[in-house]
C-alpha cells in the first residue's frame, strides 16, 4: 500500500479502526488502544502513543495521515483573557479565545474560516468566507485551549461557546460531529449542558437542531428585535424574518425543551431606547428564553459605539420588570481584540 493511503486517521470510526487492524492480522483491542489515544487522550501525532509498539507507531505513520491543529500566535489581555491564532494544515488561521472568570473557564472556538454572512458590526464578516472547518479542527481548538487553562491558571474548562469566527450552522454536520467527540464518553466527556452554539439565526437550521434532538444550548444573535433595524446590521435577516425565526424557537422548544439565549449586542443610539426594550420583551413572549445584554466591542469603521451605562441599566431594568432573565455581559479582552464580533486574524496587528 502506498504511505498514508488511509487518509487522515481521525476521519475513521472506530469499527473502521477495527476493521483495518484484523485486515493486518493484528488483534481488534489495538483499535480501541489507537483510539482512545486519538479521543480520550487527545493525541497529536502517532508518536504519543507510548503504550502502542513502535513497530505499530510505524505502521500508523505510513498508512494514515494524522492533522493537527497548532498554535501559531497568543496574546494575553489586561484582563487575563488570552487570543490564540490557530495554524490550520492547509496554512489557513482562524482565532479562539480563552476566557478566565470567577468559577468559570471558557473556551470561545470557530467553526468556518472568515463568514459569508458580513454582519455590519462584525470584524471577522469583512474576512469573507474561505470553507468550514472540519470536525476535528473544531474538537482541536477545544483541547489546545482546555490545556491552556490547566496551564496557565490551573483550572480545568468548564464551557466551551461556539461564538468566533463563522456561522456554526452553516457548517452543521461537522459542529454536530465535534460536539458529539467533546461529550461522549470516550472523547472529552463534557457535558453538553456547558457547551452553546451560537447562530445569527437560520429558521430551517434551527428546526434541525430541534428534529435531532440536541442537548447543547442555544443562542441566537438577535442584536435588533424590528425586522427593519435587524435588516440593516444582519443583511440575512432579509430571507429570515424575525416571524420565521420566532417560528422556528417556537419549534426548537417544544422539541428539545430547551430554554434559548438571546443574545443582543447593544449599540449607542441604535438598539439602546425604552422602544427597543419594549419590542425586545414583545418577542421574548414566544418561548421561553434569557437575555444576554452584552456590552459593544469598538471595530474600527463599522460607524457603532458602544452603549452608555445609564442606557444599558434603564434597558436591563425594564426586561426585569416584565420577568425576563436578564444578564449585563461586559467585554472581555477588548485590548488585544478578542471579543464579541473583533476577531479577524489580526494578531499581528495587534502586536505591532
Amino acid at each position: 500500500m502506498q504511505k498514508n493511503d488511509g487518509g487522515d486517521i481521525r476521519n475513521l470510526s472506530l469499527e473502521q479502526l477495527v476493521e483495518h487492524f484484523v485486515s493486518y492480522g493484528d488483534k481488534p483491542f489495538r483499535a480501541k488502544q489507537v483510539w482512545d489515544w486519538l479521543w480520550k487522550k487527545s493525541a497529536h501525532n502517532f508518536d504519543d502513543m507510548t503504550n502502542i509498539s513502535i513497530a505499530t507507531r510505524k505502521h500508523l505513520k505510513e498508512h494514515f495521515d494524522f492533522n493537527t491543529v497548532k498554535i501559531k500566535e497568543t496574546l494575553v489581555g489586561s484582563d487575563k483573557t488570552v487570543k490564540y491564532s490557530f495554524q490550520l494544515i492547509d496554512n489557513n488561521v482562524v482565532e479562539g479565545v480563552l476566557i478566565p472568570a470567577e468559577n468559570r473557564m471558557t473556551a470561545c472556538i470557530s467553526s468556518q474560516v472568515g463568514c459569508s454572512l458580513a454582519c455590519k458590526f462584525c470584524a471577522t464578516g469583512r474576512l469573507g468566507f474561505t470553507r468550514n472547518l472540519t470536525f476535528d479542527e473544531i474538537y482541536d481548538q477545544v483541547v489546545i485551549i482546555s490545556k491552556q487553562a490547566s496551564e496557565r491558571y490551573g483550572y480545568h474548562l468548564t464551557n466551551i461557546v461556539l461564538m468566533g469566527m463563522g456561522e456554526p450552522l452553516l457548517n452543521y454536520d461537522n459542529i454536530l460531529r465535534a460536539i458529539e467527540r467533546i461529550t461522549s464518553p470516550d472523547g472529552l466527556n463534557m457535558s453538553p449542558s456547558r457547551i452553546t452554539v451560537s447562530t445569527v439565526g437560520l429558521p430551517k437550521m434551527i428546526k434541525k437542531l430541534g428534529d435531532d434532538d440536541i442537548k447543547f444550548n442555544l443562542a441566537l444573535s438577535l442584536h435588533a428585535a424590528s425586522d427593519k433595524k435587524r435588516s440593516t446590521i444582519i443583511p440575512v435577516n432579509e430571507q429570515n424574518s424575525l416571524g420565521l425565526l420566532i417560528g422556528a424557537l417556537k419549534y426548537y422548544y417544544t422539541k428539545t425543551k430547551n430554554r434559548i439565549t438571546l443574545e443582543y449586542l447593544i449599540f449607542d443610539r441604535f438598539n439602546d431606547s425604552m422602544e427597543d426594550a419594549k419590542e425586545l420583551a414583545d418577542l421574548c413572549r414566544n418561548f421561553p428564553c434569557k437575555v444576554n445584554i452584552i456590552e459593544y466591542n469598538q471595530v474600527a469603521g463599522t460607524g457603532f459605539q458602544k452603549a452608555k451605562d445609564i442606557k444599558v441599566k434603564a434597558f436591563a431594568g425594564y426586561l426585569e420588570s416584565k420577568n425576563i432573565i436578564v444578564n449585563i455581559r461586559k467585554s472581555r479582552g477588548e485590548d488585544i481584540y478578542a471579543a464579541c464580533g473583533q476577531l479577524a486574524n489580526n494578531i499581528a496587528e495587534v502586536k505591532n
